[in-house]
């Protein structure tokens, strides 16, 4: 399924996987700086339209290319300040982007475990987990969302390998 057609209704909270959901996921390698960063097709204008029917919006990414020594948590930063900017500009929010960088599976905090969603509820009380919907494009994704007991969408997957860029039903 394409990002841009997924029913969101009856849902207030998503939660977006970053690379392969939100931009192009480059094979064997790493969003490293801004300039790598590519959204997927109709991802932007697809956030826009959802910040206009939830109340809140959150990126849940896995990014252990930081302890791998790939690039800083500064250029993390800076890439979700550059992302967020664009999304903002375009008229969409992101409440809050939760990352981890661990490199051990066994890291409660890292997806599939569930400890970025502890991190949301403990930050947004108001979140109610019946109410939220998990879109990615992984089974690490599905898996999160059934640790977490709430709902998962797996959407296509855009990735770059190179210069080539190819479509992946997941």
């Amino acid at each position: 399924m394409k990002i841009d057609k997924i029913d969101i209704t009856g849902y207030d909270t998503l939660l977006l996987d970053r690379d392969g959901t939100i931009n192009v996921h480059i094979i064997d390698d790493y969003v490293r700086k801004w300039n790598d960063f590519e959204f997927i097709p109709h991802a932007l204008d697809t956030i826009v339209f959802w910040s206009t029917q939830v109340k809140h919006i959150f990126i849940v990414t896995n990014q252990r290319g930081i302890q791998k020594g790939k690039y800083t948590i500064k250029d993390l930063e800076d890439i979700h300040a550059h992302m967020i900017a664009k999304i903002e500009k375009a008229g969409g929010f992101i409440d809050k982007i939760y990352y981890c960088s661990s490199l051990t599976e066994d890291d409660v905090r890292r997806k599939p475990g569930r400890g970025m969603f502890d991190d949301i509820l403990r930050d947004y009380p108001d979140v109610e987990p019946c109410k939220t919907l998990m879109i990615g494009d992984s089974d690490v994704d599905r898996d999160f969302a059934k640790n977490c007991g709430i709902d998962f969408v797996r959407i296509d997957s855009l990735k770059r390998k190179g210069s080539l860029k190819y479509w992946v039903n997941n």
